[in-house]
């Protein structure tokens, strides 16, 4: 018997054994493997772990999506983690290449995966507080939320939790610097179900440079003292 002729659960079982290269290259030798690469009961669970891999066709955006992990954790990605004030001009190139990749593949996300259950962003240094938002609006049954290392992300998320993930059961902020205590207490205040994770967050080390706080500092006391 040739593979071509086995049913289609069987080949979705067999597929199921090979990574996103392997299937695609699979899928190129005949129409009836590529239909079972473009089924979506074969993309429960996709796991990136660079840039170029989201810019690939090797894998399927679907409703049968469940389990989603974005995690970047090269020495060349980390980069982009770095406080802005204090990367090189080569770092601040390398970072503008990185800029918007995870931000365009999250909106596809939101339109093309209702269903999904858990995402994971980890050294996603570009990320927004407005791509997490409306991952949170559009999909609206997941229950685990995980943004460790996520440099840009502010209490905004963290409200958003508390507004829009009324599915969700356990989130993780670890190591998310512009995050602050206020926040991870108002989660823990109005949705105390939700077991929350920051560690590290709300004690490191901001975005802007430590003498520019000091400046606004000294700016508002000179102005009540004189108002």
């Amino acid at each position: 018997m040739h593979l071509v002729e086995l049913d289609q659960e069987c080949l979705l079982h067999l597929f199921s054994y090979l990574d996103k290269d392997s299937r695609h290259s699979l899928s190129l030798t005949c129409v009836r493997l590529r239909q079972v690469f473009l089924d979506p009961q074969l993309w429960t669970l996709l796991h990136f772990r660079s840039p170029c891999e989201l810019r690939k066709d090797n894998y399927v955006l679907g409703s049968s999506l469940r389990y989603l992990a974005v995690s970047w954790h090269s020495s060349r990605v980390k980069v982009c983690n770095i406080e802005d004030w204090m990367k090189t001009t080569f770092q601040k190139d390398l970072c503008r290449k990185h800029e918007s990749l995870v931000s365009d593949f999250l909106e596809r996300v939101c339109h093309m995966c209702p269903n999904l259950l858990s995402l994971t962003l980890s050294g996603c240094g570009h990320i927004t507080d407005g791509n997490v938002i409306n991952v949170l609006q559009c999909c609206m049954r997941l229950r685990s939320l995980s943004l460790e290392n996520c440099a840009r992300l502010t209490d905004s998320v963290l409200q958003a939790v508390v507004n829009h993930g009324h599915s969700l059961t356990d989130v993780k902020v670890d190591f998310c610097r512009n995050v602050t205590q206020a926040g991870l207490q108002e989660v823990r205040d109005k949705r105390p179900e939700v077991h929350l994770s920051a560690l590290h967050s709300a004690d490191m080390i901001p975005d802007s440079k430590p003498e520019e706080k000091i400046q606004i500092r000294r700016a508002l006391q000179k102005f009540l003292i004189f108002s």
